[in-house]
């Protein structure tokens, strides 16, 4: 049984659909049992809509969410060239981003920040929490639609991610899961990343990467990127100030426009005025597993309080390798 999301507490732009409910057959009806029912039905939807949250299924393990990821066709992903720090729960299941809760995770497209990305992600809710902890989530091709032209045409060559690792950011030996420098070394030549060992066993990497996409089954436009997350005025700014007055130019993360330029702070508040604007939000509610077409739904996460569990797969991948 399909319908939309309109029955239950849900902020969302007034056309926007997401994210599609599906709900069981009958009480109690396992969600591995039904899956080869709704496996073309939810393909459907993803191409449509982006996004499908099946809400009221039984599913009594990690392990149970698990295998209905796996069940689409694709082996599940390891969390490769990370950002943020996670934890392997499972073979190919990971806990959410592990920041503080108090933390606002802005929206974003997993793995957006490079050139390989999956195609599809999961969200398992183990456990709600009882104030806050949303995963809220936007349409891309919306994103993109309501995106700035002058923003999209300065975008379309897309931006250069510049990262350091050590101290004030996560360490390459946890970003690339080794401690051999010769492994981070072939890891980058092959994903086209650029690379320079420092001082100090420090690492820096410079990556051009879209900013704007195709999705390669539905050849719609998105906005595909995580340059306002990665720029210096996603920082606090009594952490920006620290860190410019520690760093200079070496700053832990940074996005600049393709040919090296400097983005005013000022372009990625018109940005996240966008994204703000088509933000859709609802309650998780324990057992909850939400899938993402990861091109067409970019997703988030809201502060939250109390107990909070929410895990997280991924498959398919696709990447551009030669677009740049």
């Amino acid at each position: 049984m399909m319908e939309l999301m309109t029955r239950f507490e849900r902020s969302a732009p007034q056309d926007s659909e997401l994210p599609v409910l599906i709900t069981p057959a009958f009480a109690g009806e396992a969600l591995l049992d039904a899956q080869t029912r709704l496996a073309a039905e939810i393909d459907a939807h993803l191409k449509q809509v982006g996004g499908v949250l099946l809400r009221g299924f039984d599913v009594p393990s990690v392990q149970h969410f698990q295998q209905f990821a796996a069940g689409f066709g694709h082996p599940l992903l390891n969390y490769e060239f990370a950002s943020t720090p996670r934890s392997a729960v499972d073979t190919g299941v990971y806990t959410s981003t592990e920041y503080p809760a108090h933390q606002h995770i802005p929206l974003h497209n997993e793995q957006a920040y490079t050139r390989e990305w999956p195609m599809k992600i999961w969200f398992h809710s183990v456990i709600a929490a009882p104030s806050g902890g949303e995963t809220p989530i936007a349409d891309s091709r919306a994103i993109y639609r309501r995106m700035p032209e002058h923003i999209r045409a300065r975008f379309a060559p897309g931006i250069l991610y510049v990262r350091n690792y050590g101290e004030f950011d996560m360490p390459w030996q946890q970003v690339f899961n080794t401690e051999v420098r010769a492994e981070v070394e072939a890891f980058c030549d092959r994903a086209r990343i650029g690379w320079e060992w420092k001082d100090d066993d420090g690492l820096r990497t410079t990556q051009l990467c879209q900013a704007i996409a195709i999705h390669p089954h539905t050849g719609d436009t998105v906005w595909f990127n995580q340059g306002h997350l990665f720029h210096v005025s996603n920082l606090q700014p009594e952490v920006r100030e620290s860190l410019e007055e520690l760093c200079g130019d070496d700053l832990p993360r940074n996005v600049y426009y393709a040919d090296g330029s400097v983005i005013p702070d000022a372009i990625f508040e018109e940005v996240r005025a966008v994204l703000a604007a088509e933000t859709v939000s609802f309650r998780w509610q324990d057992g909850d597993v939400l899938m993402l077409d990861n091109m067409l739904a970019a997703h988030a996460r809201a502060p939250f309080k109390g107990p909070r569990k929410v895990v997280v797969a991924m498959a398919e991948p696709h990447g551009n390798l030669d677009q740049f």
